[in-house]
């Protein structure tokens, strides 16, 4: 009797996109607070969603909007958060040109696939948040980092020579993982940057309300000189407490926008429906909720700024935006190891090198967590590295 041949092993290997992303991610998943473990590694509020907006969502499940969505979003969404934008630039916002999509990260998928070809070049500051270069690796460009100045802000003159045949330059403002604010004077003089050229600027500016500087904050939409060429990306995530709801958008030039559209609908199809009229309740009455949540962070900002400045080896950077504090360290060891350290004193922590080269000897925290939990937290990580010089 003949014994059947084993069927045979196929391999189906992923992309050269996949694959490009693969070689070049940076990106780790970090852990929730569970059991001894104290994390002050996710950058998500730790509040609810508020109720109104909760209720929203309930009372349109209830009154049947339960169909598809029109592809660029329900209008009245997108009336209202033109206005918002239109006050912004002090001009009529067209609403054709704002698109829903599925929260800020689809948003930015969507601008950078939409508009960067293989081999573009897209300057990004470094560190900076790692899905902009996975983004730009899926598309096929060059990214170029461009090192910090020491303060974490822009580098002027590294930044001029780096924008030299660029396509396109991405950031966030407030800065996701060094939580610096970029001035009114910075964007100006990236204006000057850009002058005379067609580099598109892509603001993500998720945590705008979340800023704790003297002057109030200055979004790209208010720079002149960047008219005509800012793609704003913006999430009702983190404001409004709603990480869970995916709900964000695109304003940019019209051509850009329906780029960015073509490839939103093709990879996402139209949003939720529900989910939009819950974002358009928190739009026009959340207010109040988003100065209470500010005093609180603002708060917890100051319990872990303070608490860091009293770690001996620790450099406190200047927390003011987003929720996060980005210290150098002085130990002689990669941040990857140090935080797995860090671990094993019930403790979690983003290394910085997760967010490039630059960001190695350094480590993000987030007060997006309870004052019980950043105490404790600090308390550890004081412990953690007084463990480190014995």
């Amino acid at each position: 009797m003949t014994t059947p041949a084993a069927p045979s092993v196929l391999s189906f290997p992923p992309s050269e996109a996949v694959q490009r992303v693969l070689r070049t991610s940076l990106r780790v998943q970090q852990p929730q607070s569970s059991g001894d473990l104290v994390s002050l590694a996710m950058g998500e509020p730790d509040f609810d969603t508020p109720q109104q907006v909760r209720d929203a969502a309930a009372q349109a499940l209830q009154d049947g909007h339960t169909h598809y969505s029109p592809l660029l979003g329900e209008p009245a969404l997108r009336d209202a958060l033109s206005v918002k934008i239109g006050a912004l630039l002090g001009s009529s916002v067209s609403t054709s040109d704002v698109l829903i999509t599925q929260g800020g990260t689809a948003g930015l998928a969507a601008a950078i696939l939409g508009t960067v070809n293989p081999g573009d070049k897209v300057v990004i500051p470094d560190p900076t948040y790692s899905l902009y270069a996975d983004l730009v690796s899926m598309a096929g460009g060059t990214i170029v980092p461009v090192p910090l100045a020491e303060d974490l802000h822009w580098d002027l003159e590294a930044l001029a020579g780096a924008l030299e045949g660029a396509k396109m330059f991405v950031f966030c403002n407030p800065s996701n993982p060094t939580g610096i604010v970029h001035s009114r004077a910075e964007l100006e003089a990236l204006a000057g940057l850009v002058a005379g050229t067609d580099i598109l600027v892509l603001s993500d500016e998720a945590y705008s309300d979340l800023v704790y500087t003297p002057e109030p904050f200055t979004s790209a939409l208010e720079i002149e000189g960047l008219a005509g060429r800012t793609i704003y990306c913006q999430t009702f995530s983190k404001s409004y407490a709603m990480t869970g709801w995916r709900v964000g958008y695109l304003w940019g030039p019209a051509d850009v926008i329906a780029a960015a559209a073509r490839v939103h609908n093709t990879f996402n199809g139209s949003m939720n429906t529900a989910v939009q009229l819950a974002a358009l309740t928190a739009l026009q009455t959340c207010g109040p909720d988003i100065e209470r949540m500010h005093a609180s962070y603002k708060g917890r900002r100051e319990l872990m700024h303070n608490g860091l400045k009293d770690i001996p080896g620790l450099t406190v950077s200047s927390p003011e935006g987003a929720f996060y504090l980005f210290p150098k360290y002085d130990a002689d060891l990669p941040a990857a190891e140090v935080v797995a350290h860090l671990r094993t004193h019930g403790v979690a922590v983003r290394p910085g090198s997760e967010f490039g080269r630059n960001g190695e000897f350094h480590l993000r925290l987030s007060y997006a967590a309870s004052a019980e939990a950043i105490a404790t937290g600090v308390e550890r990580l004081a412990a953690g590295f007084a463990a480190l010089k014995q």
